[in-house]
């Protein structure tokens, strides 16, 4: 078979999606049965991922009029981004923040292939009330641990954890970022064109946060493959048309298939399901039209979605209670769309959809109302300035930072106001204006029932925007809020901007060609092309370049983390002593060094040799750890001499409000340990 550009760019952009979905769907069955292991997943993971790879990407139709260059420029910027980031990557274990999260629960279920995680109390002192077993991210429930967040991220960082140990886990998310890159190229190709695709994947490429996330065990990534994805495989199968009555074919296939790779973002972050409202939707219209792709997609997306729910229901429980104040919402309107859309499809199936290309107001209202909603996200830091956290902590932290850039502290201020800005300060104010055009416009030639092949991107995009610049529900310290705007809201922006621009590029060659004086305007089209280049390039390049993207964070834990798990002596049994340290270090003691752990709460010098002489007892090695000498010093009176087995000075990120961030902070980390000695 003949090796076509657009044969080419669209069946490599929609590979990522298939692949991993693949793999997500056995290897979460594995987790669930406890068998998560190498040799399990070799034997039936890798089969799967090989037959969706040689066989789905077979059914994606090939895009038309597509030279190589293109191909070969998206090609470029994804490698390049991926060796970029990997030669960049943090290392990010010691918990502090959501990275460190994600790399310890992939630590244990790459290592032990189950969960929940064991206490394993019988080997440290019993249910002795000094101690405590719940850390950072790690939620104590009777007997056991539940590790915070979705399954679907630590699943897939396994794979580079059972090929290269931690450093294999912490170069996966760079590969899976620059995926993305990938898999948005392929999205814009369809929508946009190819010949703007490469552009595309660059602006993505160097936006400060597809940098920042894909250095660390983020999920973002990961979830921006499966929803961009989606968006791609979903067009695929909707670029033929098929009746309901019709036989299955591979437009069906692509729709089921788009099915579940939508519904397992939801396996990678509980809250896609507000992003996948839109999908229910969109079904309920094609149903509505009589398309044949409608249950095979409806059908993937419960299977998708089934997985997720298991997940978070079944093995992230303690984390979706810890955030029920959004999630009880979420499902009362997830269930209400979904019954709307069942009673809209019932009443519409006779008549068909709308016409509203026939109320001839109405598409100009559209694209007004469009206009008027991002000019009051523009406003909105001036007339709405929006404040409470419902968290003392963050209220402390936002204050803190505050205190650091000389602001006025109003610890309750959530700054989600300044949403939009956000999105400015990392792709530019010009992209946000070509994006607002731009999805202007879209809506108002989907109202009058013209390219509707833009229906479902732009009921998922714009949904997903909207409620994102509304609500972020993240800390407002930068870059850590930037990670909410990654996954399609940026991506958004930047699709729609390339839209406008593309149209705007159109008409310019049009009146190129149809004006008298063409020598002066055949140079109009160039001089635009031009200029949309700069506008988006520059001020993102610019964004990445004053700010955090030239050094490494937490550099030198992994030869620190390996050299504290050799210190520890064989049958230890790890007692944290100081509170600070124990909700960071514990997780990194139990899950990649193996050794049994809990937190010591109580200082005494009672309990201190009731615990550790409970754990001789049980024929272990009592080890207490402290990020300070003079703390063990004082535990064991002066009976043994404490040693820094781990010692890390790195940069860190900053935190910033008001501005981009910019520079780095220190990170410093150690744990000292000692074995006081045994009772005689």
């Amino acid at each position: 078979m003949r090796l076509l550009p657009g044969r080419l760019l669209a069946r490599v952009t929609a590979l990522p999606a298939i692949a991993l979905s693949a793999w997500l769907l056995v290897a979460f069955p594995l987790l669930v049965g406890g068998w998560f292991t190498p040799m399990i997943g070799l034997v039936l993971g890798l089969p799967a991922v090989v037959a969706a790879g040689a066989l789905l990407p077979r059914l994606v139709p090939d895009l038309d009029d597509v030279p190589w260059w293109p191909v070969v420029a998206v090609l470029l910027i994804t490698v390049a981004f991926a060796a970029v980031q990997i030669a960049y990557h943090a290392e990010a274990l010691v918990i502090r923040r959501d990275p460190a999260s994600y790399a310890m629960y992939t630590t244990w279920i790459a290592e032990y292939g189950h969960l929940p995680i064991p206490q394993q109390r019988e080997l440290i002192a019993g249910d002795d009330p000094a101690l405590s077993y719940q850390s950072l991210a790690h939620y104590e429930r009777d007997d056991v641990i539940w590790p915070q967040f979705m399954a679907g991220a630590p699943l897939v960082l396994s794979i580079g954890y059972w090929l290269g140990g931690l450093d294999g886990m912490l170069v996966t998310t760079p590969i899976l970022g620059a995926l993305g890159v990938l898999t948005f190229a392929g999205l814009t190709a369809r929508l946009v064109g190819a010949r703007w695709a490469p552009l595309a994947a660059l602006v993505l490429a160097i936006c400060l946060p597809q940098q920042w996330v894909s250095r660390f065990t983020y999920s973002e990534p990961l979830a921006q493959i499966l929803l961009l994805g989606g968006l791609v495989i979903a067009f695929d199968a909707l670029s033929r048309r098929s009746a309901l009555t019709d036989r299955w074919s591979a437009v069906h296939t692509l729709a089921a298939t788009a099915g579940v790779v939508f519904g397992l973002g939801v396996l990678v972050r509980i809250d896609a399901i507000r992003d996948l409202l839109p999908v229910i939707g969109f079904i309920g219209l094609l149903l509505v039209a009589r398309r044949g792709q409608a249950l095979p997609l409806l059908g993937g997306l419960v299977v998708g979605v089934a997985y997720g729910l298991v997940a978070g229901y079944g093995y992230s429980l303690p984390y979706l209670e810890y955030l029920s104040d959004s999630m009880v919402p979420l499902l009362l309107i997830s269930g209400g769309v979904v019954f709307v859309t069942v009673v809209l499809t019932a009443a519409l199936w006779r008549h068909g959809p709308p016409h509203t290309e026939r109320v001839r107001w109405l598409p100009d209202a559209v694209a007004g109302v469009t206009v008027l909603v991002m000019v009051g996200f523009a406003v909105r830091p001036l007339l709405w300035p929006d404040y409470g956290h419902g968290s003392d902590f963050t209220d402390q932290w936002v204050a803190a930072v505050q205190g650091f850039e000389g602001l006025p502290i109003e610890g309750s201020r959530t700054y989600y106001d300044m949403s939009l800005y956000w999105v400015g300060w990392y792709v530019g104010l010009g992209a946000v204006l070509f994006a607002s055009l731009g999805v202007a416009l879209v809506l108002r030639r989907l109202a009058l029932r013209r390219d509707l092949w833009w229906m479902l991107p732009a009921m998922l995009l714009v949904w997903t925007v909207t409620t994102t610049l509304l609500r972020p529900a993240i800390t407002p310290d930068h870059p850590w809020a930037s990670r909410r705007l990654i996954v399609l809201v940026i991506p958004a922006f930047i699709l729609f901007a390339l839209w406008f621009l593309a149209r705007l590029t159109r008409y310019c060659e049009a009146v190129a060609r149809n004006t008298g004086q063409r020598s002066l305007m055949r140079s109009l089209p160039p001089v635009v092309v031009a200029g949309a280049v700069a506008s988006l390039l520059v001020p993102t390049a610019a964004t990445s370049a004053a700010g955090i993207m030239g050094y490494r964070q937490d550099v030198g834990t992994v030869a620190e983390t390996e050299r504290l798990c050799a210190s520890l002596p064989p049958k230890a049994s790890v007692l944290v002593v100081d509170s600070g340290m124990a909700g960071g270090y514990m997780p990194l003691i139990r899950n990649v060094c193996g050794a049994p752990t809990a937190a010591l709460n109580d200082h005494s010098p009672e309990a201190v040799e009731r615990v550790t002489a409970a754990v001789y007892e049980r024929g272990r090695v009592p080890v207490l750890a402290a990020p300070e000498w003079a703390t063990l010093d004082k535990l064991t009176g002066n009976g043994a001499d404490a040693e820094r087995h781990f010692h890390v000075i790195a940069d860190m990120d900053p935190s910033t409000l008001m501005t981009p961030p910019t520079g780095s902070w220190d990170f410093q980390g150690s744990v000292w340990t000692v074995v006081p000695p045994a009772p005689e």
